[in-house]
């Protein structure tokens, strides 16, 4: 057995094996990251990170984001709960801070650890705002999309040598050609929409969340309507860009909406 048909081999068994289950959504997902390597080096990133940031405490505004995210994290639990899924978060050690930074952003790193910066509270408007941010944020730790991420990442350069060493035989011109069609393949075919799929499952995860939480679904349409107003149109097209355009983000969202309030009825509205 030759060594290019050896890499190959691993390439595609690692894949098999890297396969886990979702537990938000059922399905099967790359990712071959446990949270027992993840979370401390999340835990330990995201303590520096406050440490060189200003955190704002003591103030109604991160009253509303620890509030809010209380909230979520025990929606979170109870749908878990209820699926069957109660011990998904016992390593999670959650945790909301405020901080003072104009960007309109906020994310979740694994293992519960939540940053809002100040600039996207007036977007946000009042507690369902923050709970549409806060939800879909905390999907994308549910769902383990940063591992899966850096399974994906992983993969990418795995491939990209196994690649080279498939097409040894060419020439470096044709090599070469391989290789940026691999990468561009990677890029638009992969990596992006990847992403892309990733924020609008975030999304759909997120108003469940929110909906079984006690907030209001229907609140994530005009959220993101001030959020494209925001934009001032700078955003790139959707095929480049590793989020939907708030069209498309709109669109999914007020089909989601009866079911995110379905599944609120069915496990319980938290108060």
């Amino acid at each position: 057995m030759n060594l290019r048909f050896k890499i190959l081999t691993a390439f595609f068994a690692l894949l098999v094996i890297a396969c886990a289950t979702n537990p938000m959504t059922g399905k099967k997902v790359l990712n071959f990251v446990p949270n027992s390597q993840l979370f401390p080096t999340s835990f330990q990133q995201y303590d520096e990170f406050l440490k060189t940031n200003k955190v704002v405490t003591g103030t109604k505004d991160a009253q509303n984001v620890e509030l809010v995210g209380k909230r979520i994290a025990a929606a979170a639990q109870k749908y878990l709960t209820a699926n069957g899924h109660g011990d998904i978060l016992k390593d999670y050690q959650w945790e909301y801070k405020l901080v003072d930074d104009k960007s309109l952003n906020a994310w979740c790193m694994p293992g519960g650890k939540i940053v809002f910066y100040t600039g996207i509270l007036p977007v946000c408007k009042n507690l369902d705002g923050i709970a549409v941010v806060m939800g879909h944020e905390v999907a994308h730790a549910l769902a383990d999309h940063g591992a899966q991420r850096m399974s994906a990442g992983t993969l990418q350069q795995i491939g990209g040598a196994g690649v080279a060493i498939a097409t040894g035989g060419m020439s470096p011109e044709k090599q070469q050609l391989f290789m940026q069609a691999y990468g561009v393949g990677t890029q638009f075919g992969g990596m992006l929409p990847f992403s892309r799929s990733h924020e609008s499952e975030a999304d759909v995860i997120g108003l469940k969340l929110m909906a079984i939480a006690g907030f209001k679904p229907e609140e994530s349409v005009p959220f993101w309507e001030r959020m494209g107003q925001n934009s001032g149109g700078g955003a790139p097209p959707e095929f480049m860009s590793t989020h939907p355009s708030h069209e498309t983000r709109i669109s999914n969202l007020t089909k989601a909406i009866p079911e995110a309030k379905a599944e609120a009825k069915k496990y319980g509205v938290i108060k």
